[in-house]
């Protein structure tokens, strides 16, 4: 229950000491699982203090236990190994400190290891941190290269020196932290999210040399495995040798055998990307003058046409056609004068020969009035009227003289 207290009503501190130790007691024991990172055994003493650490967080617990307890896994049970103890806790009040007092400790085996982290793979695949989609490539040429790793280590010298015989103006950022023991996990997944946050550097390279099954054990840490996972810069994982297969080795975008082969995946070998140069460079000249010689071929080919070797052939033979064309245009036209003017001919004799001229001419003559109109019956005469005759060859005047009927 909470405590009514106030600025007017606190309460003392060993109440409050003592209120803590109450609530801890009603925990009970518990089994508790940790990595042990300190270890006192003084000589005729018969308690023994450890340190028990959380691998995966910073937090850490005080662990008493007496003599005849450690002694059973003395021989099992250094700094640095993973244990199980069965422990109660315990308030001390007089300090204000929290310990937890074993009363059974077990170690951690590599089979029990190994089954846990299979377990714990299992999970995280079902979470699809391991599918196949996830993978991003690597850039062809990083500018710059992030390398976390341990200080001063075989790994970090594989890396640098292969990566820059390779490839000499590559560049790096080196993170040096902790490859193994308790520390290792929260400074590995610090150094990553340094890394990951710099804009500058295009690919991330957690490598560290070989070990047993227990110095590894920080590299398949799930929490270790989710940051690699939430990283936006592509990760390559270079742990151990090649049949090392940690956690981190599935979550990485790349998986490297060992250190020197991440250098080998991250940058290109210049003198192989000069040679592939020369034989692309190579392959394109051949390309660009096979097709030039293709084209002179062809050009060629069109030359010797005829249509082209004696283009003004064309123009001969139309203009051959376009004088046949006329000649004969010509020879019809006159053929359709001809018969023109031969029908004209004989339409205008037979105009003539039917025209009032013509009977003039056979002797006869018009008699027309004073008025010009034509005299077609004797009784339109009257008698001494002047007429005018019009015969082939002029007119002249007559006059009328009426002849009395017989």
């Amino acid at each position: 229950m909470a405590l009514n207290t106030s600025p007017d009503a606190p309460i003392p501190v060993g109440q409050v000491s003592r209120l803590i130790g109450g609530w801890i007691d009603r925990l009970g024991a518990v089994w508790v699982e940790g990595q042990i990172t300190q270890l006192s055994r003084r000589p005729g003493a018969g308690v023994v203090f450890l340190t028990l650490r959380d691998p995966s967080h910073d937090i850490s617990l005080s662990v008493t236990c007496y003599r005849a307890v450690f002694d059973e896994v003395a021989d099992v049970v250094s700094e640095g190994a993973r244990v199980v103890v069965h422990a109660k806790p315990e308030w001390y009040a007089p300090r204000g400190s929290l310990s937890l007092r074993a009363a059974a400790i077990r170690p951690v085996g590599v089979g029990e290891l190994l089954a846990r982290l299979e377990q714990l793979k299992k999970s995280l695949a079902a979470e699809g941190l391991f599918a196949a989609e996830r993978k991003r490539p690597l850039p062809f040429l990083p500018q710059l290269v992030g390398l976390v790793c341990g200080r001063a280590s075989a790994a970090e010298r594989d890396v640098l020196e292969n990566a820059r015989h390779r490839w000499p103006a590559v560049r790096f950022e080196v993170r040096n932290v902790p490859v193994q023991g308790v520390h290792a996990v929260p400074r590995v997944i610090e150094a990553v999210a340094e890394l990951d946050a710099d804009p500058d550097v295009d690919v991330i390279v957690v490598a560290r040399g070989g070990g047993s099954v227990e110095d590894l054990l920080p590299f398949s840490d799930e929490q270790l495995v989710r940051a690699v996972a939430a990283c936006r810069t592509p990760v390559v994982s270079a742990i151990g040798h090649e049949p090392d297969t940690p956690l981190l080795d599935l979550v990485a975008d790349l998986r490297a055998s060992t250190p020197t082969d991440a250098a080998k995946r991250v940058v290109p070998d210049v003198g192989e990307e000069l040679l592939r140069v020369r034989q692309l460079r190579d392959r394109a000249l051949r390309c660009v003058t096979g097709h030039l010689e293709r084209e002179e071929r062809g050009l060629a080919s069109v030359r010797a046409r005829p249509s082209m070797e004696r283009p003004q052939r064309m123009v001969d033979e139309r203009e051959a056609h376009v004088a046949a064309f006329t000649e004969r245009g010509r020879r019809a036209f006159g053929n359709r004068l001809d018969r023109a003017d031969s029908e004209l001919t004989h339409t205008h004799a037979r105009v003539v020969g039917l025209s009032p001229a013509a009977t003039l001419r056979r002797g006869y003559a018009v008699l027309q009035h004073a008025d010009g109109s034509v005299v077609r019956a004797a009784d339109e005469v009257a008698a001494e009227e002047e007429l005018r005759a019009r015969v082939a060859e002029g007119e002249f005047t007559v006059r009328a003289v009426v002849t009395p009927p017989a």
